[in-house]
């Protein structure tokens, strides 16, 4: 394996394992237990979820794989704190949305080849990274990494 292989298969080996761990918790927990709070005055869960998939959703275009699928989830989970919005979807909705951008990011990250992770993301410019060239695709999942680790905390104190 190259060097590059070897960056790829780490990071995303971390991915897969993160993925499926908050899928099993997500799994385990019913739609009212999405409605409590992680802790009083915190977040609630439904919030939480809304908030996982439009990071998630925002990725599409981050790594220049398409248009986001759910742009109007924008506002409400990434410009809002919980309960600002006058309306929220539905846990069911949410959980659709959540399993869709997943389903549409596995099917990008499985046609990219190990060199393509090492390109500049769309929130950089050529000028920048070509000083930067760690500001690539590939550290995108690192950060997306790290955020999802630190929402699944989350979530594992609501069950």
């Amino acid at each position: 394996m190259t060097l590059e292989q070897i960056m790829v298969k780490m990071t995303f080996d971390r991915w897969n394992a993160l993925m499926k761990q908050f899928n099993t918790v997500l799994e385990s927990l019913s739609d009212e237990q999405l409605q409590q709070e992680i802790s009083p005055g915190r977040n609630r869960g439904i919030y939480l979820l809304g908030h996982l998939t439009a990071v998630h959703d925002s990725m599409i275009p981050l790594l220049d794989l398409g248009e986001k699928l759910y742009p109007e989830m924008e506002e409400t989970f990434l410009r809002q704190p919980d309960r600002a919005a006058a309306q929220m979807p539905s846990a069911e909705t949410l959980r659709h949305a959540w399993q869709q951008v997943s389903a549409v990011l596995d099917g990008h990250f499985a046609q990219m080849q190990p060199s393509d992770w090492f390109l500049k993301h769309t929130a950089v410019s050529t000028e920048d990274f070509a000083n930067e060239p760690y500001r690539n695709k590939l550290n995108i999942i690192v950060t997306r990494a790290s955020h999802l680790a630190y929402h699944l905390g989350q979530f594992i104190l609501i069950r």
